[in-house]
């Protein structure tokens, strides 16, 4: 299996898929605000990966340090909004139960060190609950995935962040990505990373993000016959309470990102609001990553 460089990922976030260029969901119009009035209440779900001062340079562009991520919660503290778990907004989209008013989501992806350490003790400092969405392949015993060397968590710790207040949700094992792969590696990725958290956790695992935010009508369908109740995508915007169960739009948060950035968010500004359709670049993009596969092998999505 091949590990794709950056450029990938650069050309993935001008496509509308994986990590956005810097500003690029900040950059809010009148029309953004708009968007994210009474008429169509925004929800930001904020996607983070490691919280630490040295990363490993694959992940740095997608790293906040320490000092950043309290200032982060800090604002969403202040911000008055409803910290809900990913489970909310499932109860919600299912019709089962309404969404407090104002909700927000915070979600970390992959499963790196800091996650059960100082992030966890973070979060729960302030009593705000998260959605962690694991990579098994990268936390398990004798497991193997695409993502490049990083201190990671084990899948002993999957527990203690429970304990900690996070509701734990699948990564795929190998973190590939999904809408490139044929039918039974794509089965392979959606089941096996749900049933590892499940023994591990003694309990079912409902909900998923997609590595990278690839995905496809196809994937998502696979996704809902796995036994997921939700997905989450990227999508750099901002969710709302009629978004798709399958392609949960999220905003990835980067380095570069300032705390007058995350207030907007949390305003309800700053970014388009799902759901809307893809666009021609974004099929383009996706057509084209498919056949780069079908000559390479699986490739990391990053």
């Amino acid at each position: 299996m091949r590990t794709a460089g950056s450029g990938g990922a650069e050309r993935g976030a001008r496509h509308g898929e994986g990590p956005a260029a810097a500003g690029d969901s900040v950059a809010g119009s009148v029309a953004d605000s708009v968007a994210g009035s009474v008429a169509t209440p925004a929800i930001p779900v904020f996607l983070y990966h490691a919280v630490m001062d040295d990363p490993p340079g694959w992940i740095a562009e997608f790293t906040v340090t320490p000092k950043q991520f309290a200032a982060h919660l800090d604002a969403v503290v202040r911000s008055g909004r409803a910290p809900v778990t990913i489970s909310a907004v499932a109860d919600h989209l299912a019709g089962r139960a309404p969404l407090p008013p104002r909700p927000v989501l915070l979600t970390f992806d992959d499963g790196f060190a800091d996650l059960p350490g100082p992030t966890a003790e973070a979060l729960a400092g302030r009593s705000l609950p998260a959605t962690a969405y694991l990579t098994t392949g990268a936390i398990a015993p004798g497991g193997r995935s695409l993502l490049p060397p990083a201190p990671m968590m084990t899948l002993a710790g999957a527990s203690a962040l429970e304990r900690s207040g996070m509701e734990i949700g699948s990564h795929t094992v190998t973190h590939a990505q999904l809408d490139t792969l044929p039918g039974r590696d794509l089965a392979y990725e959606l089941r096996t990373s749900k049933a590892v958290l499940e023994d591990a956790l003694g309990h079912e695992i409902r909900h998923l993000a997609y590595p990278h935010g690839y995905n496809s009508p196809r994937v998502r369908a696979m996704s809902a016959r796995a036994g997921y109740e939700t997905a989450t995508a990227v999508r750099h915007a901002l969710s709302s309470d009629r978004d798709e169960r399958y392609r949960i739009a999220r905003l990835i948060v980067r380095r570069t990102h300032t705390v007058a950035d995350v207030e907007g968010w949390l305003a309800g500004a700053g970014a388009r609001v799902a759901p809307y359709r893809d666009g021609p670049k974004t099929i383009a993009w996706r057509w084209y990553r498919r056949a780069r596969a079908a000559v390479r092998g699986p490739e990391f999505a990053g």
